[in-house]
């Protein structure tokens, strides 16, 4: 959605596609970074932006036991807005669109699902989609694939990808608000950890499980999970007692992987189709919303003049690449130490002094808060092609 809206910002004829009649989905990325937000700041979209409903978290703080600890400290990032912004998917992707529909060059397709590819000898010239109506075929200059981690576009290609063991899954559930909290993200306790986000009348919370024990969790029964949780975020117990069938808790499969080429003729793949994130560090919405940036800033003058080659495209992840390669090891460190945490005694002595630190906080901040490769809004994007 932020590359359609970018592209026709600068002219260029673009379709985005979505297979769903609306954005509603639960338990996808909420956060918004920092570096995010400057980019809307760029745009001179952030004003509006941050009328919208959102919770502001000037620093990650992690209770354990009843203790917290202040780890990720945004407060001195040298940027427009010194916190993380939690906000529903839905409603950015909503806030995006409405943008994007200012400009005659952006087509917003809802329920189409990109099926297939079309093509022309070894040049990918668009896809085909499922509507309402039927199959259709849409042609276009270049195709990028933004489907996410189990790519269907990804599929019809030959892309090599490489995957990278990930020791743990997350199981998401709703918990109805009863009670306040600090403003805390995550909790450990028991050998669970818990995170909650909160939703004003409910929390999105989530917890960490070793990959594949699903099973035999569901075999302990709910009343055990129900108690794990509780052990490590107290304020959920009351509401907890809502979870009633094994329905209203969904598994997210962590993933890890990178395509070692993101290309081939006339089609890219970039955010999770590229290179999907594990949800280490929350870093994956604002990876990908890097990846639209540059690509439209690279791309947006040989699509808007027919000029567009493979070199256009290998550039553009020679640039992105290695910022990507950075955080997934920095996420696999970070996913390795969860799956830890989740399975032992908590850290409390490297938690307080990592809190104790500020130094430490505020090097977490910038790495976290603006990733390892910050793209900023330049050259035609600044131009408004209404």
């Amino acid at each position: 959605m932020m590359l359609g809206y970018l592209l026709a910002r600068a002219g260029v004829e673009v379709t985005v596609l979505e297979k769903h009649a609306d954005f509603f989905r639960d338990f996808r990325g909420d956060t918004i970074h920092p570096a995010t937000t400057d980019v809307l700041g760029e745009l001179g979209l952030l004003e509006e932006f941050l009328r919208l409903p959102h919770t502001e978290i000037p620093e990650l703080r992690l209770g354990i036991d009843g203790q917290t600890f202040g780890l990720v400290d945004f407060r001195h990032l040298p940027t427009r807005c010194k916190f993380m912004a939690f906000m529903p998917q839905w409603d950015f992707l909503n806030f995006l669109a409405s943008q994007a529909r200012q400009y005659p060059a952006f087509r917003l397709e809802m329920s189409t699902e990109a099926t297939g590819l079309l093509r022309r000898g070894e040049q990918v010239i668009g896809v085909r989609a499922r509507t309402n109506d039927g199959e259709i075929e849409i042609r276009a200059d270049l195709t990028v694939a933004c489907d996410g981690r189990f790519s269907l576009i990804r599929e019809h290609t030959d892309l090599p990808l490489r995957e990278f063991a990930m020791p743990i899954d997350v199981l998401w559930f709703r918990v109805p608000r009863s009670q306040d909290a600090p403003p805390t993200l995550g909790y450990l306790g028991g050998g669970q950890v818990v995170l909650a986000i909160d939703r004003g009348d409910y929390w999105q919370c989530g917890t960490i499980v070793g990959k594949g024990t699903l099973p035999q969790i569901q075999a302990a029964g709910l009343a055990a999970f129900r108690e794990r949780v509780a052990h490590a975020a107290p304020f959920l117990a009351a509401g907890l007692a809502a979870l009633t069938d094994w329905d209203q808790v969904k598994l997210l499969s962590v993933r890890s992987n990178r395509l070692r080429r993101w290309y081939e003729p006339g089609l890219l793949c970039i955010g999770d189709a590229a290179h999907a994130m594990s949800p280490a560090g929350a870093a994956g919405v604002n990876y990908a919303i890097a990846d639209a940036v540059a690509t439209a800033n690279h791309l947006a003058v040989p699509l808007r003049t027919g000029t567009i080659a493979v070199a256009d495209l290998q550039r553009l992840q020679r640039r992105r690449e290695p910022a990507v390669r950075r955080a997934q090891a920095l996420q696999r460190q970070q996913t390795r130490q969860l799956a830890r945490l989740s399975q032992g005694n908590p850290p409390i002595q490297l938690m307080r002094l990592i809190s104790n630190t500020p130094p430490v906080k505020r090097l977490l901040g910038r790495i976290v808060g603006l990733g390892f490769r910050r793209e900023h809004i330049h050259g035609p994007l600044l131009t408004n092609h209404q």
